[in-house]
């Protein structure tokens, strides 16, 4: 009973120091399923009669939903200091963001977009527009920020990607991203058209655009590709290149870089 009682202070400590944790079940009807998000309020959530802006958080490959609060447990404080409420949706291990064309069980940027984005402007206090709302994740979760965030900007008014896989053409054989679209020698065209570094042509300059990678990352050639693409189209974008490699070290730093980079893009009229 004790032990009990401890536990239940514990985190009614937390959750008056930082805010409140929730696990959001949301069912996809296009997946027929339910899928468990993560949702982080600050502090202030209960106590103010406002509308929060939204940041969606994605994990990489072979992570899950509540992958960035037990790997960066700061996002809790951060929720707070900069007074937002923080999405970390369950991407599956590999759905790269995308629906997949062969896969209906993989429907994961209409669950997203449409979904998820849904039940929590329903259920939370948030700024229901573009302008309100930012995404942003690594490794897999980086392409995905951007696939997702390029394709619906009437959804998302800035996107960031942390380590990046924003050409998944070179890495055909890895991450099972041929379960979703099949071999590239035989899908060429799908391949072409679900990898986001053929995506800068839905880019109107209006999109807010931040990434970064690790000189160490095996990622590091396709971000400095993309990077040098959007500089030849004229496409305004914040971009760094520091030491690191594709790890929760280089991570770790790189989600507070993003996190002023938001709080800019939302406290601008």
């Amino acid at each position: 009973m004790i032990k009990i009682k401890l536990t239940f202070l514990f985190f009614l400590y937390i959750n008056l120091i930082f805010g409140q944790i929730d696990t959001l079940f949301v069912r996809s009807k296009v997946m027929k399923k339910s899928i468990p998000n993560l949702v982080i309020t600050p502090k202030e959530y209960e106590s103010q009669d406002k509308a929060f802006p939204v940041l969606y958080l994605l994990h990489g490959a072979g992570g899950y939903f509540s992958n960035w609060m037990f790997r960066v447990p700061e996002i809790e404080e951060y929720a707070n200091d900069y007074n937002i409420i923080i999405v970390c949706p369950d991407g599956d291990k590999t759905s790269w963001y995308l629906d997949s064309p062969i896969d209906s069980s993989s429907q994961y940027e209409t669950y997203i977009s449409k979904e998820l984005v849904h039940a929590v402007d329903q259920k939370y206090k948030t700024i229901a527009e573009a302008n309100g709302r930012a995404i942003t994740g690594l490794s897999m979760g980086g392409h995905g920020a951007f696939y997702l965030a390029f394709k619906h900007q009437d959804i998302w008014g800035a996107a960031g990607s942390m380590s990046g896989g924003l050409d998944i053409r070179p890495f055909s054989e890895e991450w099972n991203i041929a379960d979703l679209l099949g071999s590239y020698s035989e899908n060429q065209e799908l391949w072409e058209e679900n990898t986001v570094i053929n995506l800068t042509s839905l880019l109107s300059g209006e999109l807010k655009i931040i990434f970064d990678c690790g000189t160490e990352d095996f990622f590091v050639e396709v971000n400095k590709a993309f990077h040098n693409k959007l500089v030849a189209k004229g496409i305004p974008h914040e971009y760094s290149l520091r030491s690191g490699a594709h790890n929760w070290d280089y991570w770790r730093v790189s989600i507070k870089e993003h996190l002023i980079f938001f709080d800019d893009f939302f406290t601008t009229d």
